[in-house]
């Protein structure tokens, strides 16, 4: 289960003037630096989301890239949340996060824009993939880790659950909008030209992020303690807290499971099912349609089953809507394999949003304002850094074992995954707490 896919008091790495950590201030669409911020989020998430199509595609169909270098592909991407993911953290802390992120923006526009001039160039291949991929994943470290750091400096702490609707609302827009754009612009152009879309998605993104104000202040550097002790503040933050550790045990477990099937979806629907990019684009879209819909019914669910009843529920979901994936890899009607996958994206992107806007949500109310960065990217390298272990042994295992049979493997394992969350306090909690908690 990706967390993805995601300040009010004084702190250690920034001090907010009391309009960023007041009351409750009504709709957020009154607010120019919020609205400002979203629309950047939007230009960026519908950037990546072109480009998120373009990649597979291009490894696959156009490098005939084979099922271990898929999975070292997945691994380049996502390696950086592991080897710098712990130490990020501690640095937003530190630094100013609206200034972290338009560097990493400008560091993936850079990234992607490589990709067409080295095809058009007559000079790209998988190798070069690995590059671009790590490159663009470091950067998206910084920025992951600044941002979710971000929302509660820019708006008051009662309004934090609001941005956070709105903001996975636009990303899952952008992921309806953004396979389907790149599956129809693939009809008429190649691979490498839809980079070009995510580079720029990427640079608008820096451009709205100029435009955003807030009273952010950067720490004094004689005030900072040395980096391994705010790490491991940051981690033990982590594993002693009772709900948030439970969480960050779920979720990291899904994300291995989880990663050991969809590095080789693209290999499912690009070659096994033969679907083309146009169906990729739809499967895709499908599950930006579920998220969507999850996003806009979490709050309804909470009130209805409970805040904390929730998120065991939705982990447990979740388990269940991976199932037709590898059913659909034992089918030999391209039609039935591409209606199992869109009942997959469409109730998998359902269920993991509304886990994830109750699990974030409950995270940067209850975190002290001085840890959230170090929180966030403690998390971070919890969930995210298996990743790109998953991505590896997914590769390896498919050219040894075949492609279903890590696929049931990964399905399975998401129901053992569950146990965290299913075996905790959050089971039967009808109110999340959301006062701070800690030092």
């Amino acid at each position: 289960m990706i967390d993805i896919y995601q300040s009010r008091l004084e702190t250690d790495a920034v001090t907010a003037e009391p309009t960023a950590a007041g009351e409750e201030t009504g709709s957020l669409l009154l607010d120019r630096n919020f609205t400002t911020f979203w629309a950047g989020h939007a230009m960026s998430q519908l950037g990546a989301q072109i480009g998120q199509l373009a990649l597979p595609v291009l490894a696959v169909a156009m490098l005939r890239a084979t099922e271990f270098e898929v999975g070292v592909l997945n691994a380049a991407g996502l390696v950086a949340f592991l080897v710098v993911g712990l130490p990020a953290g501690a640095w937003v802390d530190r630094w100013l996060k609206r200034r972290t992120m338009i560097a990493a923006d400008l560091a993936r526009a850079a990234a992607m824009a490589a990709v067409p001039l080295l095809w058009w160039g007559g000079m790209l291949q998988i190798w070069h993939l690995y590059v671009i991929a790590a490159i663009a994943g470091t950067a998206t470290v910084f920025f992951e880790v600044s941002y979710q750091s971000y929302v509660p400096v820019l708006v008051a702490p009662g309004n934090v659950g609001q941005a956070n609707s709105k903001l996975e609302a636009t990303a899952q827009i952008a992921r309806i909008g953004g396979p389907a754009a790149g599956g129809l612009v693939l009809t008429v152009v190649t691979a490498p030209v839809l980079f070009v879309g995510e580079a720029l998605g990427y640079l608008l993104s820096a451009v709205f992020l100029t435009r955003t104000r807030d009273r952010e202040m950067a720490v004094p550097a004689a005030d900072r303690r040395p980096l391994n002790a705010e790490i491991k503040e940051g981690l033990a933050y982590v594993v002693r807290h009772p709900l948030i550790s439970r969480i960050a045990a779920c979720t990291g477990a899904m994300n291995f499971c989880g990663m050991l099937i969809f590095t080789m979806m693209p290999v499912l629907i690009l070659r096994d099912l033969g679907l083309g990019p146009q169906g990729m684009g739809l499967i895709m879209g499908a599950g930006a349609v579920g998220g969507l819909l999850g996003a806009m019914a979490a709050p309804r669910l909470a009130v209805w089953l409970g805040e904390g009843t929730v998120i065991p529920l939705c982990a447990v979901a979740s388990s269940v809507f991976l199932v037709p994936v590898p059913v659909a890899a034992m089918v030999t009607q391209p039609g039935i394999g591409l209606a199992l996958l869109l009942l997959h994206e469409f109730c998998f992107g359902f269920v993991v949003l509304v886990y994830n806007i109750m699990q974030l949500s409950m995270r940067q109310r209850v975190c002290p304002p001085r840890l959230l960065g170090r929180m966030n990217a403690s998390i971070r390298f919890v969930v995210w850094g298996v990743m790109p272990l998953a991505a590896l042994a997914s590769g390896l295992l498919a050219e040894h074992i075949g492609l279903v049979a890590v696929i049931w493997i990964g399905t399975a394992g998401s129901f053992l995954a569950a146990a965290p969350v299913v075996f905790s306090p959050l089971m039967g909690m009808s109110k999340l707490p959301d006062q701070v908690e800690g030092n």
